[in-house]
């Protein structure tokens, strides 16, 4: 099954909904620029894993409130599958792949160019970001995922976007820093070069999701 998102309409002016699950990746984003914002901004923490996530955007998103129109950015870190990634690179979905489908990402090529811009010296992939139950070790694990197509893996964008998309159409899209790779496995996020870098990375991405966001204002061709 394929999930399709909406799009704001022109002269729209929806929230901004970005949804981590660690309190560390809350702590960046919230820790970053905060000007250039085209409406209210609203940055979730939701819980590790699939379940977790799906849950608290979909209430959250399900309350009568300010953000229950709100455009949908799932963010933090992830594992990277490709060879030659390397710890600070990011990922932005094409699409996002569960058990339960696959979610099409909304300008995805657009906010890559953003992400690039925003983060001068830093390598962009772009590609569909899969979903797993767990955290994912090992050179064996990583290359069987990486033979589905997809170039990154974390436990709930998939599920957040899900979650967004059954509370409403929405732009969804999904943003994340890779925190490990093939050659480069993280034995602790907090302790290891790996880590510093890549929150520091998610801490410089703001503008690139407000420019996003943006965007979706505009009149469409």
């Amino acid at each position: 099954m394929t999930r399709t998102p909406g799009s704001a309409g022109p002269g729209s002016t929806k929230p901004l909904l970005i949804a981590c699950a660690l309190g560390i990746e809350r702590l960046a984003l919230r820790g970053g620029d905060r000007s250039g914002a085209a409406g209210p901004v609203l940055v979730l923490r939701t819980g590790m894993g699939a379940e977790a996530a799906d849950y608290a955007v979909a209430r959250t998103l399900g309350e009568q409130g300010p953000v229950r129109d709100a455009a949908v950015i799932a963010s933090g870190f992830c594992a990277g599958l490709v060879p030659g990634m390397n710890p600070g690179d990011v990922v932005v979905a094409t699409e996002t792949r569960d058990g339960r489908g696959s979610t099409v990402c909304t300008d995805a090529e657009l906010l890559a160019g953003a992400v690039a811009r925003a983060l001068p010296g830093r390598v962009v992939h772009t590609g569909p970001l899969t979903g797993s139950d767990h955290v994912v070790r090992g050179t064996a694990e990583r290359a069987a995922l990486r033979a589905t197509g997809a170039i990154g893996v974390d436990m709930e964008s998939a599920a957040t976007l899900a979650g967004a998309l059954r509370a409403g159409p929405r732009p969804v899209a999904a943003v994340r820093v890779v925190v490990d790779a093939p050659g480069h496995e993280l034995v602790r996020l907090g302790t290891l070069g790996g880590g510093i870098s890549a929150f520091r990375v998610l801490r410089q991405v703001l503008p690139a999701f407000y420019e996003w966001h943006r965007s979706l204002l505009l009149p469409r061709r």
